[in-house]
């Protein structure tokens, strides 16, 4: 299905669950058409929502991982215009890991699935999005050298930092296409891999980030935020 003229399309990768579920649903509150991806074992809750959607949002499988199913995607939304491409999907390891005793296959995992994989999607999907359009993709308060005082979530954290790494380096070599580019770290959120002790509630955080998103539209270069539109140290 077609947008029309007067209706943006969002392309949110890894929206299955968590915060990506929630931005799908605030999108479709604001009147956007969105197309959200899930792995195929988790797409059943997107689907249903779809049900009551009135055709605004269309479910796609994905496991970004995987190259084939990548290219495959961008192969079914050819003729497509994305005005935002924004990518979710991320996993962590233990929490109480190191780098010094994390499994080498651990490791590779968080690495591949924070950093490599999201960066693989931009790549292939960002001819469809206009120059006056946005990538993003959720990073993380986290992944900020300046602010890693202490010695939490390494693997993580890396992977973060990693993933802003490749941004900034793929903001180099696109800078004839005037886009906005946003890191977005939506703060410590209760959800499944938040926890239910963290600091934000996903009403209190997502909607918030939609708005930074939303005001950094036209906005050129590589903007690392929060979900309140304060800049993250690098």
């Amino acid at each position: 299905m077609q947008n029309t003229p007067s209706q943006k399309t969002i392309l949110l990768i890894g929206a299955s669950r968590g915060l990506g579920f929630a931005m799908v649903e605030e999108y479709l509150r604001r009147g956007y058409r969105v197309i959200a991806t899930g792995r195929a074992t988790s797409t059943e809750k997107l689907r249903r929502l779809a049900e009551t959607s009135a055709g605004a949002l269309e479910v796609e499988t994905v496991d970004i991982t995987i190259t084939d199913q990548v290219a495959a995607l961008r192969a079914r939304l050819v003729d497509r215009r994305i005005d935002l491409l924004f990518v979710n999907a991320g996993v962590k390891n233990d929490d109480h890991e190191t780098i010094a005793d994390v499994s080498t296959e651990e490791f590779v995992r968080v690495m591949v699935t924070n950093s490599l994989s999201p960066m693989r999607v931009i790549d292939v999907f960002q001819d469809l999005v206009p120059a006056t359009g946005t990538i993003g993709v959720m990073s993380s308060g986290q992944g900020s050298i300046t602010n890693a005082t202490n010695a939490n979530f390494e693997v993580y954290r890396g992977s973060k930092a990693a993933l802003n790494m490749f941004m900034r380096t793929f903001e180099a070599r696109s800078a004839e296409y005037p886009r906005s580019l946003l890191l977005m770290a939506p703060g410590w959120v209760q959800t499944d891999m938040g926890g239910p002790t963290a600091r934000l509630t996903i009403e209190e955080s997502i909607p918030n980030l939609v708005n930074t998103i939303e005001a950094y539209e036209g906005r050129s270069g590589l903007h690392y935020l929060d979900y309140l539109g304060r800049n993250v140290p690098w």
